[in-house]
């Protein structure tokens, strides 16, 4: 699409009567306007926040069983429904932190209402709407210094636990507040600055003076505000500063056009703390002020489209929760300022408030996804092979410890499209199995020295990257204290070949092991046993496997396995020697499960080599 000429972006824009003209004029958007109606309408009529509920975390929200969130309603708890649910359906017991949970949901549900009944008050000219969103705006400034400075994790809140609660709050009422800025007058919008917006500006000060994901939610919720209000000392501090918003995006976006935390999921999150503001900016008309930093931003959007796998699901570093996917609704919400054939496309057809008001130019045709090469991306620590049917990601090393995991050298690849192997993340950082199997070792395809993975974090170094031969190598000398490691993945025609290495320096021998999760079944000969101590003597995340079984090889061991489209790979161990093959069934995002394999050995270093070759596929 076109860019307006001098501009990097296109600029967003705000048409209400055009809005009205649409919806008199069409069936559908008199449909979609009704339901919305109802939705607030009903919200309006039986919801208020409650000055003295106290909001938790949103990670705390999850299944005691299985880390899995919960299903939340609108319904309050204790009073309406007498306990929680989970995904299958069974009851869970209301606790003080799974309460204090839902009220964080219900705080961020109702100021969404807020903003909802505004736009509609813009829209119909409704006053009614007007005046009950504005008394939820006089609700939150009348009590917001009655509710007590939180400070969880090392930083403060009021509103929610943790202060990017209080950021992602502060840009929905900011919102609110601009859509009812001249119907509200002098006085009031004076009020809901000083005892509202401001004091949550100066409490976000408070936190996160470095460089992070939620230090941009920050930034961004504050630079808001700022624009909004035309105060230009607090535009300075916030993104002029030392760690504002500029150098958020200029030190926090790697070259390679990726959010430095690595997850898939913190790019998205990233890329959603900046949006609103964007918006804002183009809404008030101040738009060039942030030029550079929305081509950054819309770089790293679509960064992620260049290592997607065939099936649209994406690669998983860090401890992102959920398996992340090309971000379709993303590219259709950013479309507004960030117009791709992608996103317009998705917008077409989408009936939300900002294609309303803001309707994209009709697309014709179809668009094509970039395509998807051997590439080395350095300064994320990413590297990719694609060679005839495989594609394969390998993270080699991390940037900050800030949501890494024990995960340095893993992969993942599909074949053919297939899913074979993926990172499975994390569950709710609430949830014991977050630190206590997500975050571990066993989790990942990593070589392992007695059951544990990478200590800390480390940048790693590609050695070797081929992608002519379809080789690529890397180590990490400093893999734990006393122990270093290296891998190497290459394709050979239908073969990948895996060889890594693990070094003890320690002074007694260990035991050195491997970690591997195929999303396939195995099929197991009559060698393999069942293993009722698989968890003893070895770290916790061990326990979490269930129906292990295992045999002892000798310098080779080769298992089928078999993967859906009817294909089978064949699986095979090498190393020299005795050794233990350990397979069961691993945690997957739940509630799914897949094929783990474990093997160990005692001594000082290992090399284990695993070759994944079909024997029988689809046509």
């Amino acid at each position: 699409m076109p860019r307006t000429p001098g501009r990097l972006h296109q600029a967003a824009s705000e048409d209400w009567d055009g809005a009205r003209s649409r919806v008199a004029d069409s069936s559908e958007w008199k449909d979609w306007l009704a339901k919305r109606r109802v939705a607030v309408d009903q919200w309006m009529a039986k919801h208020q926040d409650r000055a003295g509920w106290k909001a938790g975390w949103h990670h705390d929200f999850v299944s005691p069983k299985d880390g899995s969130f919960l299903v939340w309603t609108e319904a309050i708890p204790g009073e309406e429904v007498k306990t929680f649910t989970d995904k299958s359906g069974a009851p869970v017991e209301i606790t003080p932190k799974l309460l204090d949970a839902w009220v964080y949901r219900f705080r961020g549900k109702h100021l969404e209402q807020m903003i909802e009944a505004a736009r509609l008050y813009r829209l119909t000219g409704e006053t009614r709407y007007a005046e009950w969103a504005a008394s939820q705006l006089d609700f939150y400034a009348t009590n917001l210094a009655q509710w007590p400075i939180t400070k969880a994790k090392g930083n403060y809140a009021r509103l929610g636990c943790q202060s990017l609660d209080d950021a992602g709050m502060l840009t929905k009422l900011t919102e609110t507040t601009r859509l009812l800025f001249d119907w509200a007058g002098p006085e009031r919008r004076q009020m809901w600055f000083d005892q509202l917006l401001k004091p949550e500006v100066e409490l976000l000060d408070r936190s996160f003076q470095t460089i992070h994901n939620i230090a941009t939610w920050h930034r961004s919720a504050q630079a808001g505000v700022a624009l909004l209000y035309k105060d230009e000392e607090m535009w300075r501090r916030v993104v002029d500063g030392k760690y504002g918003l500029r150098e958020q995006i200029r030190q926090g976006v790697t070259s390679d056009y990726f959010w430095y935390e690595q997850s898939m999921g913190y790019n998205s999150f990233v890329v959603l703390a900046t949006l609103p503001l964007f918006e804002l900016a183009d809404l008030l008309g101040q738009q060039d002020r942030l030029q550079a930093e929305s081509a950054i931003i819309e770089n790293m959007m679509l960064a992620p489209l260049t290592i997607r796998f065939p099936d649209g699901t994406l690669p998983n570093p860090a401890d992102q929760t959920g398996l992340p996917r090309i971000p379709y609704s993303l590219l259709q919400q950013a479309s507004r300022v960030w117009p791709t054939m992608i996103g317009l496309k998705q917008a077409q057809a989408a009936k939300t408030w900002d294609t309303l008001v803001d309707p994209r130019p009709l697309i014709l045709g179809d668009y094509s996804l970039p395509k998807v090469s051997s590439s080395h991306l350095e300064s994320t620590r990413f590297a990719q092979l694609v060679s005839g049917p495989w594609q394969v990601f390998f993270h080699y090393g991390q940037l900050a410890r800030s949501h890494a995991q024990d995960e340095a050298l893993n992969w993942s690849a599909s074949y053919n499209g297939i899913d074979i192997t993926h990172d499975a993340g994390t569950v709710g950082y609430g949830s014991p199995l977050s630190s206590g199997y997500y975050r571990r070792g066993l989790t990942h395809n990593v070589p392992l020295m007695n059951g544990e993975g990478e200590e800390s974090w480390h940048r790693g170094t590609m050695m070797r990257f081929d992608p002519e031969t379809a080789l690529m190598s890397a180590e990490q000398p400093q893999y734990r204290p006393d122990a270093s490691a290296r891998r190497t993945l290459r394709i050979e025609g239908d073969t990948l070949i895996d060889e890594a290495t693990i070094t003890s320096t320690a002074a007694t021998p260990a035991q050195l092991g491997l970690a591997l999760h195929l999303q396939g079944k195995a099929q197991l000969s009559e060698a393999f046993q069942p293993v009722t101590n698989f968890a003893e003597g070895r770290p916790e995340a061990f326990k979490y496997w269930k129906e292990v079984r295992a045999a002892t090889f000798k310098d080779h061991a080769a298992i089928d396995v078999t993967f859906p489209k009817n294909l089978v790979l064949r699986v095979e161990f090498s190393m020299p020697g005795e050794f233990t093959l350990y397979t069961g069934s691993s945690p997957d995002q739940p509630p799914a499960r897949r094929t783990g394999f474990y093997l160990e050995i005692p001594g000082r270093e290992a090399t284990f080599v695993t070759r994944l070759t079909p024997i029988k596929s689809s046509p």
